[in-house]
């Protein structure tokens, strides 16, 4: 069992909040949020703290206050498509905001273990499953920002000694997650079409691109795991290893759709470059660390349309 402070940067965000469930009855436990983003949820009696990553003085401030043991660094900038529109926040938020982080860590009068999540979107995607071997070679600006954040972890372990790992995760989905990315746009269109909201139409954008899908909870334990068993200056892909087709996706979750639901392809919902299949090894982690994916699709997508129902109708 681990003793010692542990820290959640972006405790806020997506897999932020389900890591939070996850370490419900640990303490201490402290979680910074960014002081304008999204506030910190009321219900849960946790040490929240408001920290602005690209604000130097204030990360080593608040990391010296915290001194944690043990560091999850979700923080950052989540979405592709947005990192077309805004390359420069995108860099800045993954890159210097972990550099500083990095640099506070380092300046720290005690052991501190930090697991830095970047994102299989650093690779070069290809026709094969993508293992930590594969070039560094990303296709957007948001890969691109997560490969600098990627690269700044694995160098701060191997020139400062810091115990540092990276976990690479690949698409994940499941309840809260934000109605940018597809499996909640569509489960939330469902649930907003159910309730009498909006017409029985549903609008998508490709749907023959092909995806590595885990769920968010499951992501959340490999997080876990990896503090736990993860080697210091070493990489793990988080990923289930079947890359699933995102029309496939959409018609189970219209499976579950308790009215008829058409779908309309959308040409603004069309990424400017638009990978065709990006599919993960986790032969690593599972060999090193035990972990494997327990949740399957079909059960991610029921809870994911199910959350969105009960959203739908507490906002409406």
């Amino acid at each position: 069992m681990r003793t010692g402070t542990t820290l959640i940067t972006g405790a806020t965000g997506f897999a932020g909040s389900h890591l939070l469930d996850r370490f419900a009855d640990h303490a201490p436990l402290v979680a910074w949020h960014r002081p304008e983003g999204q506030g910190p949820d009321p219900q849960r009696h946790i040490d929240w703290r408001p920290v602005d990553l690209l604000d130097a003085r204030a990360v080593a401030a608040a990391l010296a206050d915290a001194a944690p043991s043990w560091i999850f660094h979700l923080a950052g900038a989540p979405q592709v498509d947005t990192s077309w529109r805004r390359s420069v926040p995108h860099l800045e938020t993954n890159v210097m905001g972990t550099h500083h982080l990095l640099e506070a860590v380092r300046r720290l009068d005690q052991p501190c273990r930090v697991l830095v999540v970047s994102s299989a979107l650093v690779y070069q995607m290809g026709d094969e499953p993508i293992d930590e071997h594969a070039p560094l070679v990303p296709s957007n600006p948001y890969g691109l920002s997560k490969l600098a954040q990627d690269q700044l972890a694995l160098r701060s372990a191997d020139e400062d000694q810091l115990d540092v790992m990276v976990a690479r995760p690949f698409n994940h989905a499941g309840p809260r997650q934000a109605p940018a990315f597809a499996v909640a746009s569509f489960a939330r269109q469902i649930a907003r079409i159910e309730a009498g909201l909006d017409p029985p139409e549903i609008h998508v954008g490709n749907l023959d691109a092909r995806r590595d899908m885990t769920d968010v909870r499951d992501v959340v334990e490999a997080y876990d795991r990896l503090m736990d068993g993860g080697a210091r200056g070493r990489a793990y892909n988080i990923c289930s290893g079947r890359a699933w087709r995102i029309g496939d996706l959409l018609e189970e979750l219209l499976q579950h759709a308790r009215v008829p639901v058409s779908i309309v392809v959308d040409p603004t919902r069309m990424r400017p470059n638009d990978v065709p299949v990006l599919q993960g090894d986790a032969t690593r982690i599972r060999t090193e660390v035990g972990w494997a994916p327990a949740i399957d699709v079909e059960r991610m997508l029921s809870d994911t349309l199910e959350w969105w129902r009960h959203d739908v109708q507490a906002t409406r």
